[in-house]
């Protein structure tokens, strides 16, 4: 196995959240596949008190780190200690999260390959009854010093690594993990796995193009990086077609995970790649309105988009095939335990419907329950069917950098389109916010992705107009 360099990191912090709490203490030890080569370590000044609970763990006060550097005063360090070398840390996910959000909070995209030693050690040493660092440390007599501190933990991690490199059988499994199981041969002929280990780690939209530039196939992810690798780690068709037909990448940052949603949306619209499937459609030929039958029960019901149709219709929302907008039906009728007749979903017949023989409808078809007490539950139904709005809004939420913010309008019962604007244009009201927005048209596709993501309460805030 060609030699590699491996940062191994621990961190002691505040607390479990990486977007909330900070960095207190770092340790690196830089191992060339052989032998320990260098090795770093630092206080660390959070900018916030350190909880007791905390300082009963780690034994890190706030005293210690009062004099000690920010996080900015040691990043060009870490980022030479760490050039091109892969990122190990006993439950990587933890340290690397800090890690990349202190530097992301720089403006600076930390990104680097990743290697876990509890993945790796379960492997390595099968049969023990726990994994922890602790228990390892023990397990194989590790000498340390001080535990939960950064240095001392990553010293120890270091010595499981190197127990474990000098494993043969592990080399296959650890360049398995590191590459996330993408074996080379599988990646179109002008991508390699150095490429992929490159793109950002940050939410987006990605592109892959042919060899003429054009969009063969257009997603979106909050990790650009792993939603890549997890497409050419699969032996599908999509996968297949991706390995012919792809010549290259690329991406755009959207910061939000709603700007992704609706910039691939628009995207896929306006490429119509051959790959994508979903949201190609620039139609809506189903609608689904509400009404009341003559016994007073809430209906739901699709009919085919027409004026003659939507002519006095109570309409809550647009589709673009029969099979979304039953879809969207049967969701709500599992949901609330609704009943097969009064949504549309099967001609009435005589007697129950099938969900009442499975108790999953009430016997609103039989008159067992009430046109009243039907109705309270079936008109929960509404706001997720509809996909218009019922007031005007501007919606904020997270931008590219830690400077700005997105910014999404709603008027006129429709998503009208977003934009980015700077934390200072933010303050001075929503003037400066709608100058910042790029229209867009109006569509039921798009209405239903922002109702969605308002109901799932994903935003940072909404200011009605």
């Amino acid at each position: 196995m060609a030699k590699k360099k491996y940062a191994i990191i621990d961190i002691e912090t505040t607390g479990g959240m990486a977007k909330r709490d900070k960095i207190t203490e770092i340790g690196i030890v830089i191992h060339n596949g052989e032998e320990v080569i260098d090795q770093f370590e630092s206080l660390i000044n959070p900018g916030r008190s350190i909880p007791a609970n905390i300082t009963r763990i780690t034994g890190i006060t706030n005293d210690m780190v009062a004099d000690a550097p920010p996080f900015y005063e040691i990043a060009k360090t870490i980022v030479e200690m760490t050039e091109g070398a892969i990122f190990v840390a006993h439950n990587v996910r933890f340290d690397y999260s800090f890690i990349r959000e202190a530097f992301a909070e720089l403006g600076y995209t930390f990104s680097k390959r990743q290697l876990c030693t509890v993945r790796l050690s379960r492997k390595a040493f099968p049969g023990l009854k726990s994994y922890s660092l602790g228990n390892l440390i023990r397990h194989f007599d590790i000498k340390v010093n001080a535990r939960h501190r950064a240095l001392d933990d990553a010293k120890a991690t270091a010595i499981l690594l190197d127990k474990i490199l000098k494993q043969e059988a592990n080399n296959e499994h650890i360049n398995h993990l590191i590459n996330e199981g993408i074996k080379e041969s599988r990646l179109p002929k002008n991508i390699n796995l150095e490429f992929l280990h490159s793109l950002p780690e940050s939410c987006g939209v990605y592109y892959f193009h042919n060899e003429y530039g054009t969009p063969v196939y257009i997603g979106k992810s909050i990790n650009i990086k792993k939603r890549v690798f997890q497409h050419f780690s699969k032996t599908t068709k999509k996968a297949e077609n991706l390995q012919k037909f792809v010549h290259h990448i690329s991406f755009e940052l959207t910061g939000s995970e709603l700007a992704s949603m609706i910039l691939e949306s628009q995207e896929i619209k306006k490429f119509r790649p051959e790959i994508n499937k979903a949201q190609r459609t620039r139609e809506y030929p189903y609608f689904i309105h509400q009404y009341y039958d003559t016994e007073g029960y809430v209906r739901y019901a699709i009919l085919k988009t027409s004026k003659k149709n939507e002519q006095n219709k109570d309409i809550l929302g647009y589709f673009s095939s029969l099979r979304n907008a039953k879809g969207q039906i049967n969701n709500i009728l599992k949901a609330l335990e609704l009943c097969e007749y009064k949504t549309g979903l099967v001609k009435e017949e005589d007697g129950p419907c099938y969900s009442y023989k499975l108790k999953q409808c009430y016997g609103a078809c039989i008159h067992e329950e009430s046109a009243e007490d039907y109705n309270e539950r079936a008109s929960l139904a509404r706001p997720f069917l509809e996909k218009k709005f019922d007031k005007d809004f501007i919606l904020i939420d997270r931008g590219r950098s830690e400077e700005e913010k997105s910014v999404f309008l709603v008027q006129d019962e429709h998503f009208q389109g977003f934009g980015y604007i700077g934390l200072e244009e933010l303050n001075l009201g929503i003037e400066e916010m709608l100058e910042a927005i790029k229209y867009v048209k109006p569509n039921p596709e798009m209405n239903g992705i922002v109702k969605n993501y308002v109901l799932d309460k994903k935003y940072e805030n909404i200011l009605n107009i």
